[in-house]
């Protein structure tokens, strides 16, 4: 890969901490485990924030994105929403182990979920500038692949230097669980430390640009005009539908994998982070090595495969009674994460025009997040009104299924 290539790249390894240590397997389980009242209100509140922030990135990453196209300050962009979601996830660190900050929690990861979303429409925009349509494939799942590494490391570092230790490093106080709260901290500066490459080597191209007014006016218009263009579109508009249903529930599942696992099968914050690593580790084998024949066998076919492949894991997963089996169908489940989304992040990217490609991006991200609000609200009813997490947890796999099911009337495009 080219130097512009692996600086894109190491953007995904700085802003996996956030999903692998914030939404999934630390900060998730801290407010089900330590703050909530209990894991079964823990997991409903949680469902309801993620919910929120899935409609508030709807409402604004495709006018955002296009007016960045419009404005020529997609780099520009990037850093501001980079910034503000390091800010929010450094302010979890004050969320003390007590309901009475439950609310503060939800406030706080919900800024920072929606900063981190927003922020990722931009980056993704950038593909098409490091690598050549032939080549997308394997750039971007490379860079998936580099993501999860970048998510294990920083996991690991918080299991080795903020988790384990007893008494805490660092003067640490474990009964208020700073040596849990501190790694909110740590992905906050994973987020800066690592995130600025990608600044420095993609500039945004030179010129005169228009002021933030117009570029929100042409931006608007040129959202308007894109969602207009889309009944002549027919491959792309029932790729964003797919999109829309299969991303639901891969969301989903990220978000409430780590819940699931502490409330059903009782694992310690430890032994989630173990997990964690692990399927960092099988997650990122998958999007590798799935990068390196992407290209030949197609975007489509790859998402397509992947995802019948996390429908199948993923029901046994849940009929799972013990936690081997769980670990086993789990790791096995992890391979085809990476897949699923690398591919579709390089589908799409074929498909955008050079000059519109944030504003694509934008639909991208409205696609796989207009209904977001829709898979955490359904898992958070379910398993209000059954008070069972493994039910909560099936509404996943219903919207695999419709994603899947439109997706397979989708044309390969080369």
């Amino acid at each position: 890969m080219t130097r512009k290539a692996w600086a894109w790249a190491l953007y995904d390894w700085a802003n996996s901490s956030f999903p692998t240590v914030i939404s999934t397997f630390v900060i998730a389980a801290y407010f089900t485990s330590g703050i909530a009242a209990d894991q079964v209100t823990g997991q409903a509140q949680w469902g309801w924030m993620q919910s929120a922030a899935g409609l508030a990135v709807a409402l604004l990453s495709p006018v955002l994105g296009a007016v960045a196209d419009a404005g020529g300050r997609r780099r520009l962009m990037l850093g501001i929403f980079t910034l503000l979601t390091a800010i929010s996830t450094g302010m979890i660190w004050f969320a003390q182990p007590s309901p009475d900050w439950a609310l503060y929690a939800l406030v706080c990861v919900g800024l920072a979920t929606v900063c981190f979303e927003i922020g990722t429409v931009f980056y993704n925009s950038m593909l098409p500038g490091v690598a050549p349509p032939g080549r997308l494939g394997r750039v971007s799942g490379l860079g998936w692949g580099l993501g999860y590494a970048g998510g294990l490391a920083c996991l690991a570092i918080s299991l080795v230097l903020l988790i384990q230790p007893n008494p805490a490093l660092f003067g640490l106080d474990r009964e208020a669980a700073e040596h849990v709260r501190a790694t909110a901290l740590l992905v906050a500066f994973w987020l800066l430390a690592f995130g600025w490459p990608v600044l420095v080597a993609l500039p945004d191209p030179a010129g005169p640009r228009p002021s933030w007014a117009e570029a929100a006016s042409r931006g608007l218009g040129e959202i308007a005009a894109l969602i207009r263009t889309l009944p002549r579109n027919p491959d792309l508009a029932r790729f964003l539908l797919a999109r829309l249903f299969y991303t639901d529930g891969l969301n989903t599942l990220f978000a409430f994998g780590a819940i699931y696992a502490a409330g059903v099968f009782g694992m310690g914050l430890d032994r989630i982070l173990i997990f964690g690593i692990a399927m960092n580790v099988t997650a990122g084998l998958g999007a590798a090595g799935f990068a390196m024949i992407e290209d030949r066998v197609g975007s489509r076919r790859m998402v397509l495969g992947a995802l019948m492949a996390l429908v199948v894991l993923g029901a046994g997963l849940l009929l799972a009674q013990t936690e081997m089996w769980f670990w086993i169908l789990a790791l096995s489940l992890g391979l085809f994460f990476g897949p699923a989304q690398a591919a579709s992040r390089s589908f799409m990217a074929r498909l955008a025009p050079p000059d519109e490609v944030s504003a694509h991006f934008g639909l991208f991200a409205l696609s796989g997040r207009i209904t977001g609000f829709l898979g955490p609200a359904a898992l958070a009813a379910v398993t209000t009104a059954t008070g069972s997490q493994r039910l909560g947890m099936a509404t996943v796999l219903v919207f695999l299924v419709i994603g899947a099911a439109i997706l397979v009337t989708v044309k390969e495009r080369r």
